[in-house]
């Protein structure tokens, strides 16, 4: 690992330098150009005058490779309890299941729920299509497919489950709002795909919608998120603050940075209530490692925001004027560099040097940063919610998966056949189309069934007959492989129809 530069070492009692109270920051190298860039960051921050105790720990492939297949060591995260903030470089993630990503990791592991990526193109320094671009992607960070529970049920059929919670929307939308709020942003937009999701996505939209009242001050806007990411590719000037779930934040903040002219310019912080995360966007580029090549940008922007975080404003904007004014200059690295635009093409230690040889310089094009006097945001995000009176819930019926290569007139007669006198078998999909009763010839189905089970009229449904259900299905041969009750919160559906039922 890189040598930490001795100005991040603990202080002494004495030192007149330092405040009482020096934030801790552990240091993740990472892996790839993960080293050369921190190293190059590291240095920018020693030489503006950052202020904060380094602690180095070890993450990522030869961790993994060490036995620890979620990539960190029992003695990272005990480093991590007592941290402040966690500076960290791109990892590789070993190809094969038995590996989980360490990012999705440590976000939900320390309640990093907000993923905050500014995107703002530098033309005309920076060749883009989208001078005007200047916008921010508020991403949810715990919840939706990237809880990673996934299955193969079939021998055809595998299945990824997508979590969404009412407090996991609530958190994420009122932080954009706050976020708004106290970065003079005028505009938030929701994307979702609640027109499909329609419980799911719903809710985040519901919840954007509810939330929204509180901030009247603030244009507020809802698109769904096709048409959101055309939008966002051809007229990124429409955005400002952009807030969505965790996999639509994921994509459309990459398109927003390669819109500004290249990956290796993006930064993100990952905000939680006690530690936070501060990391480049981009990936750990093996092919490119030890060249000396890779741009250090997204991780030195990625600092700015830290130190912007951690009450550090004079010296992160210090650094990001003398960054802007470096690539004002024409002083780029390669991902950047454009024959006749460009001045000169600058290697990974290059280009820092040019940063550290402007601190205290401002852009003169570009319109210099100011952090000294942004306010904090508020912590509302944490906020216990108002007590809600709990919905009643009724049991309605229940899904049953079936793997069978049987057609599906015989699948039902079967099912029939074993549940007689119990509840109506109503429909069987295939994939979510519904394939019985009066299914469609033309429709393709593979080996994996819902049926779905539920009383007509006044006939009621109790938990030991869902139990009664499945033993049945189990003494006819019938091949189940799990079950979902579906149920209805204060006369309202909580669960989706068969696309055609």
């Amino acid at each position: 690992m890189a040598t930490i530069p001795a100005v991040f070492e603990q202080p002494s009692p004495s030192s007149p330098s330092l405040p009482a109270l020096v934030p801790t920051i552990a240091i993740a190298h990472g892996d790839g150009i993960g080293p050369e860039i921190m190293d190059a960051a590291l240095r920018v921050l020693e030489d503006a005058g950052a202020e904060f105790q380094a602690v180095p720990i070890s993450v990522g492939e030869e961790v993994y490779r060490a036995g620890y297949s979620s990539g960190i060591s029992d003695e990272a995260w005990d480093v991590l309890a007592d941290a402040d903030a966690l500076f960290k470089g791109p990892i590789t993630t070993p190809l094969g299941s038995g590996y989980k990503s360490l990012n999705v990791t440590l976000r939900k592991t320390l309640g990093l729920f907000a993923n905050v990526r500014p995107c703002r193109s530098l033309a005309p320094s920076v060749s883009t299509l989208h001078p005007e671009l200047d916008i921010v992607i508020v991403r949810e960070n715990e919840e939706d497919l990237y809880a990673g529970i996934e299955h193969r049920q079939t021998h055809d059929v595998y299945q990824c489950l997508k979590l969404v919670s009412r407090p996991g929307c609530e958190r994420i939308v009122r932080h954009a709002f706050e976020y708004a709020k106290a970065n003079g942003r005028k505009k938030v937009t929701c994307f979702t795909k609640s027109n499909i999701m329609k419980l799911t996505d719903g809710l985040f939209q519901q919840v954007f919608t509810e939330i929204g009242e509180e901030y009247p001050e603030i244009e507020q806007d809802h698109m769904i998120i096709d048409i959101a990411s055309a939008r966002l590719a051809a007229r990124p000037q429409d955005f400002d603050v952009i807030v969505t779930s965790n996999l639509y934040g994921d994509i459309v903040s990459d398109i927003a940075a390669e819109l500004t002219g290249s990956v290796g310019l993006g930064a993100s912080a990952n905000i939680g209530e006690r530690l936070s995360m501060f990391e480049a966007i981009h990936g750990s580029a093996p092919d490119i490692a030890g060249n000396g090549i890779a741009n250090p940008s997204g991780l030195i922007l990625a600092g700015v925001m830290m130190l912007t975080h951690l009450g550090q404003g004079k010296t992160a904007a210090r650094i990001h004027n003398a960054w802007l004014r470096t690539i004002e200059d024409g002083l780029h690295p390669g991902d950047i560099y454009r024959e006749g635009s460009s001045k000169e093409r600058l290697g990974t230690e290059a280009f820092a040097d040019a940063v550290i040889e402007r601190l205290g310089s401002k852009p003169q094009t570009f319109t210099p940063v100011d952090y000294e006097d942004v306010a904090p945001i508020p912590d509302r995000a944490q906020e216990t919610p108002a007590p809600r009176n709990r919905a009643q819930r009724k049991l309605e019926g229940i899904d049953v998966f079936v793997m069978s290569e049987a057609d599906p007139e015989t699948l039902a007669r079967d099912l029939q056949v074993a549940t007689a006198g119990l509840i109506p078998l109503q429909m069987i999909t295939n994939r979510g189309v519904k394939v019985w009763p009066k299914g469609n010839p033309a429709t393709f189905c593979t080996d994996h069934w819902r049926c779905r089970f539920q009383p007509q009229g006044h006939l009621s449904l109790n938990k030991p007959m869902i139990v009664e259900i499945q033993r049945r299905l189990a003494a006819a041969g019938i091949d189940f492989i799990k079950t979902e009750q579906l149920y209805s919160f204060d006369g309202e559906a909580g669960y989706s129809l068969g696309q055609g039922q």
